[in-house]
């Protein structure tokens, strides 16, 4: 069996991702074949791998990461929230159902043993995985059926460590209580810590760390230092506002504005990822229709619930914010589920059941939702270019008119696509903007050396270096291949 690590967090968004990521390319350069794992993950972001199976984007981004393919083994359960208090829920890639927060109880016991089948899976095809925790592992409302965090570590004697977000504060108390309210069995696999997006000089911290070690018998495998814009393909809307880094200055004159709707139940939003790596593309998310008054191109992104964000647009009084700029040829973008808002009709039995809705009525398009999802990889041509995406979707787009674009149609200075990742296409990028440029006056200048694979690629470096240089990696491959220590100690209450 080969070697394995859970990679926990005190919180969500404390770095669990990142530090996946970074430790999949640190031993990937070592030579080492290794593999991302997410037993289940809470995401709207997803993407799809190469035989038709949807999984977390985060692991396909920790994939690329390790240098392999994404597979559905890497996110053997993904939870698709659509609504205050249900979710879909896919195994294995297929959606199977769609449940609340207590129909979804019952289940864990089954799925537990398809998330532990995975992981025998991989271990048995690799040489390290790399497990990614969800949320806290210390909820102690829900350990009793908890298949992402102990519940797993437990299961399959994972050593684990537990990250902590430095930069939100209270990062002492929060490692030692995640570990002091576990009962002994979990606590017996927390070997360490590792303190995430510290900003100054980390020779102040060596006080709180050498005090921290004494107290619970474990010590900290290294203090990663705050790096803004390093990270893509996020999970939730909840790094929506982190810091990507600064902007690059355009190449023309002018610069390019993108106004993205933030819907309610906004999916798959690294779709702007590679606009916002654009030299002189500036991307903002909008929930007011004064936000999108001065933008050159609106996004309306992909959405869980077409239907509910459709009427929480209308609330807002978007859609004729939307239609007045349609009328005055000013660029709007719909990528899957916004692309199914521009239709005339939408007929949703199996999503939000509303049965027919009138849509915006910008595209000569009507929508019919399909029981079955699509899934998959498709390859067009659009404005002179190859595109590759992906596509994940309830919704048949039928096309009665326009101009093709890609999958969907264009009509004056309104576009529709269902696909997801096709900005990602260098040559198609540069074709769409130098389009938006010109709808909109711009004098914007697409910059010809941007490589969108190869950003990625840097920035999956930079946190391959995080954990290289900044991570006690002897102490890493210690734990990777040997397990937690023995006998490290029990902190009360949990361990009394």
């Amino acid at each position: 069996m080969s070697g394995a690590l859970l990679v926990a967090g005190t919180t969500s968004d404390a770095g669990k991702s990142v530090v996946t990521a970074g430790i999949c390319r640190w031993l990937v350069r070592q030579g080492v074949s290794v593999a991302p794992f997410k037993a289940q993950n809470m995401s709207n972001n997803s993407g799809v791998t190469a035989d038709g199976a949807e999984i977390g984007r985060a692991q396909v981004f920790q994939a690329a990461a390790a240098r392999v393919e994404p597979e559905a083994a890497m996110n053997p359960v993904l939870l698709k929230p659509g609504g205050e208090n249900s979710s879909q829920v896919v195994v294995l890639g297929k959606a199977v159902a769609d449940v609340t927060a207590l129909s979804y109880r019952p289940m864990k016991a089954a799925l537990l043993e398809q998330v532990l089948a995975s992981l025998a899976d991989l271990r048995s095809r690799f040489d390290v995985v790399v497990c990614e925790g969800a949320g806290s592992p210390t909820e102690i409302n829900l350990r009793d059926t908890d298949i992402a965090n102990m519940g797993l570590a437990t299961a399959a004697d994972l050593p684990v460590l537990v990250v902590g977000d430095i930069d939100r504060g209270g990062v002492f108390p929060a490692l030692y209580g995640t570990v002091a309210l576990m009962p002994p069995a979990d606590q017996a696999l927390v070997a360490g810590f590792l303190v995430n997006k510290f900003r100054g000089d980390v020779r102040l911290l060596a006080p709180g760390l050498e005090t921290l070690e004494r107290l619970t018998g474990r010590p900290t495998f290294g203090v990663l230092p705050w790096l803004p814009g390093l990270w893509l393909d996020v999970e939730d809307s909840l790094d929506l506002a982190g810091d990507r880094g600064p902007s690059l200055p355009p190449r023309g004159d002018d610069v390019l504005r993108v106004s993205v709707v933030q819907l309610p139940r906004l999916s798959n939003f690294t779709d702007l990822d590679a606009l916002a790596a654009e030299p002189g593309v500036l991307v903002r998310y909008a929930t007011r229709p004064e936000e999108l008054a001065d933008a050159d191109l609106v996004v309306l992104p992909g959405t869980r619930s077409t239907v509910s964000d459709l009427a929480w647009l209308r609330e807002r009084g978007l859609d004729a914010a939307l239609a007045r700029r349609a009328a005055a040829d000013q660029p709007v973008l719909g990528i899957c589920g916004g692309h199914q808002m521009l239709a005339r009709t939408i007929v949703d039995d199996v999503e939000s059941r509303a049965g027919a809705v009138d849509g915006l009525g910008l595209l000569p398009t009507d929508v019919v939702f399909a029981r079955e999802k699509t899934l998959g990889r498709p390859v067009g041509q659009a404005l002179g270019h190859e595109v590759r995406g992906y596509e994940i979707h309830h919704g048949v787009v039928t096309v009665e008119g326009g101009e093709p674009f890609l999958d969907g149609t264009r009509v004056g200075a309104v576009f529709g696509t269902t696909w997801h990742g096709a900005l990602e296409n260098d040559g198609f990028r540069r074709a769409f903007l130098t389009e938006v440029a010109r709808l909109t006056g711009r004098r914007f200048v697409v910059a010809a050396d941007t490589d969108f694979a190869a950003v990625r690629e840097t920035r999956l470096d930079a946190l391959g270096d995080l954990i290289a240089d900044h991570a006690d990696t002897d102490a890493l491959w210690r734990l990777i291949e040997a397990g937690a220590p023995s006998g490290l100690p029990l902190l009360p209450p949990g361990g009394s």
